[in-house]
């Protein structure tokens, strides 16, 4: 403060000695004139300063700009080192505040930031493909005009946000199941959390039907055994009756065993999530030991064709590989009429890919069956299956079979013609050796 009076007042003694000398020597009037000419020297100079300024606060350029001499140099560079730490400041919170965009955008949750109306604030990418909402567009918009389920908007209005909040049939083709919870946070806001919970409520939904499913295959057997035994408890049977009753119950219990076999099979493959070793796998064997287990199953009642087109072998697990082509084989041998054939083919494609076919010329299936057929239990005729002997996991087991050697299960079938059911095997798991 002191340094700004001093420099004034010596300008105004400047001005006025200059004055004082012009009246002596030169006259009042010129005199006049210098003293004001001294003033407005440095008035003329803080115009173009302040002008300079004004022009490089409008461009944004405060911090470019060259420093002046004398008093102003001193209040531009404080000025300049003052702009520099606030930009510098902004951009690292603006640094920070993408960050924490990408990060959110990054989620697999769908996050709704909502202000103290119930107002979008913020949503993610995930949150506008969950609920159809469009950010630029929807932003500001009260949620629950824009998210009008019943329960979402009972939801909001209890403000009883502990328990989340399960909504079904969500999503741009409403197959989504999403479960969402709200938090509240700084001044009355809230933050939605909304994650896709589809595939955890399918699986519990197919939990439920294997306990439900292995209670009811496993509940037909023991029945008929118990009234079995009851009945041989109670009545005096002749030894032809006996007999007859024990050949029904041993049916019964290799119905059971059957079945718990085939569910310790899937569970060991479901276990199992590595790769098959790459162990040679001679088909002809394979193919030997088919022929004999089909001609068993059917008893005369078919007429069988194995053919191998290709003497390549394979290279995986030998009694996975034996399993899924028995279960295709056995598969045909139940679900063909009496007097029909069944060929079973292995190959090599153009592609040099191993393919086994198994053709039937059975009843064939509908094609809204296909998707389904390799779901553990599903049926396309639950009675007729009972009656062959099938327990519903076999092309459960030869999917994950399929799945652990890297190869694709192929259903063709059209209804009164037959069906077809090809495993696909990769070039890399075609050996090189031949039989």
């Amino acid at each position: 403060m002191f340094s700004v009076i001093t420099r004034f007042a010596l300008l105004v003694f400047l001005a006025f000695f200059a004055a004082f000398l012009g009246l002596q020597f030169i006259g009042p009037v010129t005199g006049i004139s210098v003293g004001i000419a001294v003033l407005s020297i440095p008035l003329i100079y803080s115009y173009i300063n302040l002008a300079r300024l004004r022009k490089h606060a409008i461009a944004n350029t405060v911090e470019n700009m060259s420093l002046p001499s004398g008093y102003w140099e001193e209040i531009f560079f404080r000025l300049q080192r003052l702009v520099r730490n606030l930009k510098q400041e902004m951009r690292t919170i603006e640094r920070q505040h993408n960050r924490f965009i990408e990060a959110f955008q990054a989620s697999p949750n769908g996050i709704v930031m909502l202000d103290d109306q119930d107002q979008i604030e913020w949503c993610n990418a995930i949150a506008e493909r969950f609920f159809g909402l469009n950010f630029k567009r929807d932003v500001l918009q009260r949620i629950n005009f824009l998210i009008r389920r019943p329960e979402f908007v009972h939801y909001l209005y209890k403000r009883q946000f502990e328990e989340p909040l399960l909504l079904e049939r969500m999503g741009p083709a409403a197959n989504l199941s999403l479960m969402l919870q709200a938090f509240p946070f700084g001044d009355k806001r809230n933050l939605l959390l909304i994650q896709d919970v589809t595939d955890l409520q399918k699986a519990d939904a197919m939990r439920r039907d294997f306990v439900a499913n292995v209670s009811h295959e496993m509940r037909t057997p023991i029945t008929v055994l118990m009234g079995f035994l009851e009945t041989m408890q109670s009545l005096d049977l002749d030894k032809a009756q006996q007999n007859q009753y024990f050949d029904m119950m041993m049916s019964q219990a290799q119905r059971m065993k059957s079945l718990v076999e085939d569910l310790l099979t899937l569970a060991n493959l479901e276990a199992n999530t590595l790769p098959a070793p790459m162990q040679l796998v001679k088909i002809s064997t394979l193919m030997a030991l088919l022929k004999n287990d089909a001609e068993a199953l059917s008893q005369g009642r078919h007429t069988f064709n194995f053919d191998l087109s290709s003497t390549a072998n394979l290279m995986g697990e030998e009694r996975e590989i034996l399993s899924a082509f028995g279960n295709l084989v056995s598969n045909a041998i139940r679900y063909t009429p009496d007097i029909a054939s069944i060929s079973a083919d292995w190959r090599l494609n153009e592609r040099g890919e191993g393919e086994f076919s198994v053709t039937d010329t059975g009843p064939g299936i509908a094609s809204e069956h296909l998707s389904r057929l390799t779901e553990r239990f599903y049926r396309v005729d639950r009675s007729r299956s009972r009656d062959t002997g099938g327990t519903g996991l076999g092309l459960a087991i030869v999917k994950h079979i399929a799945n652990r050697h890297q190869a694709q299960l192929i259903i063709e079938s059209t209804p009164g013609k037959g069906s077809t059911f090809t495993l696909r095997f990769p070039k890399e798991r075609i050996a090189n050796s031949v039989d």
